[in-house]
């Protein structure tokens, strides 16, 4: 008899189920910044909205072209003063993230940036060890995600990266920028922001640097491209099939084979 593991086995064997993440990112809830607990917000009222705000539209509850709340909504789902609400609203401004219009309220006309990590530096081989152990997570995690929530329109991009990525022979720096294309790709389609901001300051930079200065600077032969592209394809269609836990598993094995590809191609001089 055949024994299918559960997504939880496949990522968090211990403490998934309790966790449930990709459950309870569809089931956020209003905050009121006053009563957050110690240590999730500091800084002053307005900090904390606009926070809030960037983090909503992070998130997609808010559209480019669309409407914000209105200030009483806002004042409601916050439980905070008018004026606090107006001065977050005002750096909001600021950053070129929405518009207000005469009797029309305010417009959101760019994505907010998300925030910006602290690049980890990798000194030593025990660090690259770490990384991809992190790595591993993340982008499990991340094509699980993609799995359960893309779009069409998701799987039409994660599809045109991976046909980009191929045609390139994955040699040289082009190669290593389209890989990086098709993983945040599908970070995207996991609808989760915290997948994708994370890829993008923490993931795809180090990636990059390691590749360059390791296996892919002198290119790959037609076993490693081969190889390569095959665990992209797995990776494709279990997003494709909506099969979460046979992505969850081809992306481990994936960041597993570049590890040992990183390795294997490093010369000690």
């Amino acid at each position: 008899m055949g024994f299918s593991p559960k997504l939880s086995d496949v990522l968090y064997p211990r403490w998934y189920d309790q966790i449930d993440c990709i459950a309870q990112q569809q089931d956020s809830k209003p905050v009121n910044v006053k009563n957050s607990p110690a240590g999730t917000d500091s800084g002053p009222l307005s900090d904390r909205v606009y926070a809030r705000i960037v983090d909503a539209l992070l998130r997609g509850e808010f559209t480019t072209g669309g409407k914000l709340p209105t200030e009483g909504e806002l004042v409601a789902r916050f439980g905070v003063s008018r004026a606090t609400v107006r001065e977050a609203l005002a750096r909001l401004r600021s950053d070129g993230v929405i518009e207000s219009r005469r009797g029309s309220g305010s417009h959101v006309i760019r994505a907010p940036h998300p925030p910006v990590a602290t690049t980890t530096l990798i000194k030593s081989l025990a660090d690259i060890d770490r990384y991809y152990a992190f790595r591993s997570c993340v982008e499990s995690g991340a094509a699980a995600a993609a799995a359960e929530f893309r779009s069409a329109e998701d799987l039409a991009a994660i599809r045109a990266a991976y046909d980009a990525l191929a045609f390139s022979h994955n040699i040289g720096p082009a190669g290593i920028e389209l890989d990086v294309r098709f993983h945040l790709a599908l970070a995207r389609s996991s609808h989760n922001a915290f997948f994708v901001s994370t890829i993008e300051t923490s993931v795809a930079p180090i990636r990059q640097f390691m590749e360059l200065a390791g296996s892919y600077g002198d290119g790959q032969d037609g076993s490693t491209e081969a190889a390569v592209n095959a665990e992209h394809l797995a990776i494709v269609v279990a997003v494709e099939r909506q099969d979460a836990v046979q992505a969850a598993e081809a992306a481990r094995q994936h960041v597993l084979n570049a590890r040992r590809r990183i390795f294997e191609g490093t010369r000690l001089v």
